[in-house]
């Protein structure tokens, strides 16, 4: 990674990136499934859990961190230079309510953390994987649907964005075919900041997608 993302990895990643159990070595992305992550212990505090897939750069995280104090976030990222721009971003400090994993989230969420116990999930941006043959590969799946459904909060809130329409279509296809989520918003989501993915694709002509499910 950049130097100075590594400056920010070697000062913070010791606060923020979490140490789980890992069965398949220390380099795996895989969380022991038998471990159950605390998040009142994680941050000292109950507060509303924001659960992000795929942090990326940080952009999300770190701005929706700042805006609600009040509120914890805990990211899923296997992109470690991700991670050390999402640290540099924070500056010199470590924010006191972000910790990051650094794991697959489509499986780790399946078992890490209780049922019922997150307020918001998010999706910004995920990988769209154009080419068809490739469409497998994409993180929205009636798999983490279930785990997401399983994570949240009665009432709590899924919140997605992409500027590719077919994946947009993709999106509302499988989320919408499971009848615990409902469609409530397809406006911007509150905390979302333009990241440089939005940019992109603005650029390049995309409509940006907003969508955003709540549980029944």
């Amino acid at each position: 990674m950049p130097h100075t993302h590594q400056k920010a990895w070697d000062r913070l990643a010791e606060q923020v990136v979490l140490e789980l159990p890992r069965p398949m070595g220390a380099t795996s992305t895989v969380i022991d499934p038998t471990y159950r992550l605390d998040p009142a212990e994680v941050f000292g505090r109950g507060a509303p859990l924001v659960v992000e897939i795929g942090s990326g750069s940080g952009d999300a995280l770190v701005a929706g961190a700042q805006a609600r104090p009040d509120w914890d976030f805990l990211a899923f990222e296997v992109w470690r230079p991700g991670i050390g721009h999402a640290l540099a971003k924070m500056g010199e400090t470590a924010l006191p309510n972000v910790r990051v994993v650094e794991a697959d989230a489509a499986v780790a969420l399946q078992t890490l953390l209780a049922p019922g116990s997150v307020r918001e999930v998010w999706t910004f941006f995920p990988d769209p994987w154009p080419k068809a043959k490739h469409h497998k590969r994409r993180i929205v799946t009636p798999d983490l649907v279930d785990a997401v459904v399983a994570l949240l909060e009665p009432g709590g809130v899924w919140r997605l964005a992409t500027d590719w329409d077919h994946y947009a279509e993709a999106m509302r296809e499988v989320i919408g075919a499971d009848d615990r989520l409902e469609l409530v918003s397809t406006d911007r989501a509150p905390l979302r900041p333009v990241t440089r993915f939005e940019r992109r694709g603005t650029e390049a002509g995309r409509e940006i997608t907003d969508l955003a499910y709540r549980l029944r």
